[in-house]
């Protein structure tokens, strides 16, 4: 039996090597990367999730899975959500903790999601896989080498994500408990 391919549309090495630890050598797939510009589209989570990998389906004719990262802040009723790559752009980590200011309430949470299309039907089915880690925005701390990991302190922790060893993170983290679930939903159809 050959192994099946899923490609992860990404240009971002740091996604991808992130993926890779979390999923471990016993993936049962191979997972490839491919670079694509998909449109940055508007709408809530899974809505935009759905749109980008369907898009990503039809134009690479192939298995494919799209990630969507959200940080949602709880006083600002989820923003940026997920915008929170283009409000990270303009404002700078200093800028994020400064959208709470004036709010008591500092906690957010993270919120990946994975989608997968397999686009093998017309309709351009799509499975998503999402994980949610609770935390607070705070002072950026730690480096600076990946998103926002540096102003977001998850629930029962003292340090950043970005303050944290990657080793744990990767235990705790939103995109690990997408992973997860996807991870066991692939194995258990490899086994069936």
């Amino acid at each position: 039996m050959t192994q099946r391919t899923i490609t992860f549309v990404t240009g971002n090495a740091k996604k991808l090597e992130e993926l890779r630890a979390i999923l471990g050598g016993n993936f049962p797939l191979e997972i490839i990367s491919h670079k694509l510009d998909l449109p940055e589209l508007q709408g809530e989570i899974d809505e935009v999730s759905i749109k980008k990998c369907q898009e990503a389906a039809r134009r690479l004719k192939r298995p494919v899975l799209v990630e969507d990262t959200s940080l949602c802040f709880n006083a600002l009723k989820g923003l940026p959500g997920p915008y929170i790559k283009w409000f990270l752009e303009k404002l700078e980590p200093e800028g994020l903790t400064k959208l709470l200011t004036g709010w008591e309430d500092k906690t957010a949470k993270a919120v990946c999601t994975f989608a997968y299309c397999d686009a093998n039907n017309e309709n351009l089915d799509v499975m998503l896989f999402q994980g949610v880690t609770n935390g607070q925005i705070v002072s950026p701390r730690g480096t600076r080498d990946f998103g926002w990991d540096c102003v977001f302190q998850p629930e029962g922790y003292s340090q950043t994500y970005a303050e944290l060893p990657k080793t744990e993170k990767n235990k705790i983290s939103h995109r690990y408990r997408a992973l997860e679930k996807f991870k066991s939903y692939f194995t258990e159809k490899t086994n069936e």
